[in-house]
């Protein structure tokens, strides 16, 4: 899924009103398993000035990317993040590991060539789905605008929840950067 939606689901599931700290840790946590990727991508794409078909038909796939998001979309490494949460008995924390958690849950069924080991360190074994949320070939046409409905109806959700306007506004913020995910992969395919 593109990282904005795994935001929106993890908002909605976790974030609370009058709670900011569960509701940032909801949010960091959602992130999490895509920040390797931000910062290794962003490093070559706006500092080496790597081409982003490097970017992502060579490095995307590299030995050492591959190792890195190992670890941050281990089920076993959120398993056991939110284990420790629940034993601490902190909002907070469970919020960042569950919202982990649910993106790697997300994601496990929609990626086709570009799957991650999801079961470091026990294997570095790939679901490779048939099911894809971006490749047209595999189904990208359908499962993209699916999660843009669940994404749309999530929003809503929060909407109702989050009854001030700064929140508001960053819900209008995170619609807008679902729908930017189109535009980039424009960028980085057609390039």
């Amino acid at each position: 899924m593109n990282t904005p939606a795994h935001l929106i689901f993890g908002a909605a599931a976790f974030a609370r009103p009058g709670a900011l700290n569960v509701t940032l840790a909801a949010l960091a946590g959602a992130l999490a398993p895509d920040l390797s990727l931000y910062l290794m991508a962003g490093w070559h794409l706006f500092v080496l000035g790597t081409e982003a078909q490097i970017v992502f038909n060579v490095l995307y796939f590299s030995d050492l990317w591959q190792a890195i998001f190992a670890v941050d979309n281990s089920f076993f490494v959120w398993g056991g993040a939110l284990g420790f949460a629940l034993w601490l008995r902190s909002p907070a924390f469970i919020a960042f590991a569950g919202a982990g958690l649910l993106h790697l849950a997300l994601d496990f069924p929609l990626h086709h060539d570009d799957a991650r080991a999801h079961f470091w360190p026990v294997t570095d074994w790939r679901f490779v789905s048939p099911v894809s949320y971006w490749d047209r070939d595999h189904y990208g046409g359908i499962v993209g605008p699916l999660e843009m409905l669940a994404s749309v109806i999530c929003l809503g959700i929060l909407w109702r929840r989050f009854k001030t306007w700064l929140p508001r506004l960053v819900l209008l913020a995170a619609g807008a950067m679902q729908l930017f995910p189109v535009f980039i992969w424009i960028f980085v395919f057609d390039g």
